[in-house]
């Protein structure tokens, strides 16, 4: 494989809160729901925590927040463990498939750089913290809408998920790429910037569509211009600290990232 000089020959993407799912609302409200199932109240805000690890993983997470593991010892009479995280996850799994179809609706602007990014030579590829199964909801509804993308890796599919680098690294061989420091990484979430970052690709967070901040469309178009500003700048913060090179509001303000790392790249700059 020739490296094209200069040249971005990959963007991989996350999917809900990135490509599809305004706010990622499907995992978010999975969780609360199996919680509830299970005589635990969390917080939206306490399920989206851990969001972008793969999803027996994500349960862990929130069993190891104190606050989540005293109120399931105080409804179970004990501490969580590794069988009820077994647990949890498989009755996780059919409560996910039930409300994917109905969350993933394409975020504006998708169709729009993923045509771009293809006029320029650049190959899709895709990660994500749902299991296989789930994911093929995810592709099926997708393709409906017009997008199709040339690899795909689960969590299911390598020998851990975010934030260790494989998923993504995965996707450079699929997509047969010539060095990873011509890929991009975009992602919601900051176990997504670090899966980008470990695989030693350039980072693209997304602030107002994805979990950091967490609204649909409806509820993001009624904030006040106060309101937004606050709102974003948190997210952006968040992905900042995360190491993200840079943070757009969403996949419709990717091409300006592409191009300025296209200029980087003939500077001699690496991720």
């Amino acid at each position: 494989m020739t490296v094209v000089r200069y040249r971005v020959e990959a963007v991989i993407f996350d999917w809900a809160g990135t490509i599809l799912d305004f706010g990622s609302r499907a995992p978010a409200h999975a969780f609360v729901e199996l919680f509830k199932r299970n005589r635990v109240a969390i917080s939206t805000a306490e399920a989206r925590g851990p969001m972008g690890t793969n999803k027996r993983d994500h349960i862990a997470a929130l069993f190891a927040l104190p606050e989540i593991a005293g109120r399931w010892r105080a409804a179970h009479e004990k501490a969580p463990d590794e069988g009820d995280i077994d647990r949890l996850y498989a009755a996780f799994l059919p409560l996910q498939l039930d409300v994917l179809a109905a969350h993933s609706t394409l975020i504006p602007g998708t169709l729009e750089v993923v045509a771009a990014l293809r006029s320029r030579g650049a190959k899709i590829g895709s990660t994500t913290g749902y299991a296989r199964p789930m994911m093929a909801i995810n592709l099926r509804e997708a393709a409906r809408q017009g997008l199709t993308v040339d690899a795909v890796a689960t969590a299911d599919d390598v020998p851990a998920g975010r934030p260790f680098p494989h998923m993504c690294l995965k996707n450079a061989i699929d997509l047969g790429v010539g060095a990873v420091s011509h890929c991009i990484k975009v992602d919601d979430t900051v176990p997504g910037i670090a899966e980008g970052l470990n695989a030693g690709m350039w980072t693209v967070g997304v602030a107002v569509t994805g979990n950091e901040t967490g609204l649909s469309p409806e509820e993001w178009a009624v904030l006040s211009a106060a309101e937004r500003h606050e709102k974003r700048s948190r997210a952006t913060a968040r992905l900042k600290g995360a190491g993200a090179h840079y943070v757009v509001d969403g996949v419709a303000s990717l091409m300006g990232c592409v191009q300025d790392v296209e200029a980087r790249l003939a500077r001699g700059e690496r991720p």
